[in-house]
C-alpha cells in the first residue's frame, strides 16, 4: 500500500495521532500475554474464563451398588495387589 493511502496521513496535524495524551501508546501497558489474570485483569479472566485459576478435584469412581462384593481372606489372600487386570467389570474387594 502506498504512503499516500495509508491511514496515518489522515493523522497528520492532530497531536496524538488517536492515542490519547494521558495513557499514551506504549509498549505493553497491561504487561504480556496473560499477565495480571489475578490482579489487574481479574474482571476479564472471571467473566470470560470462570475456573480458569484453581485445582481441578479428581473424583473417585463410586463403586456400582450392585458390584460382587469379593471377601480374598476367605480365599487365603491377605493383600491385594493392583498389578494385573482381572476383569473388565466393576468389582468390590474387601480384605
Amino acid at each position: 500500500m502506498t504512503t499516500g493511502l495509508k491511514k496515518n496521513r489522515k493523522k497528520r496535524g492532530h497531536v496524538s495521532a488517536g492515542h490519547g495524551r494521558i495513557g499514551k501508546h506504549r509498549k505493553h501497558p497491561g504487561g504480556r500475554g496473560n499477565a495480571g489474570g489475578m490482579h489487574h485483569h481479574r474482571i476479564l479472566f472471571d467473566k470470560y474464563h470462570p475456573g480458569y485459576f484453581g485445582k481441578v478435584e479428581i473424583k473417585d469412581k463410586a463403586t456400582p451398588e450392585n458390584a460382587p462384593l469379593i471377601d480374598v481372606t476367605q480365599l487365603g489372600y491377605f493383600k491385594v495387589l493392583g498389578k494385573d487386570l482381572l476383569i473388565d467389570c466393576a468389582v468390590a474387594v474387601e480384605c
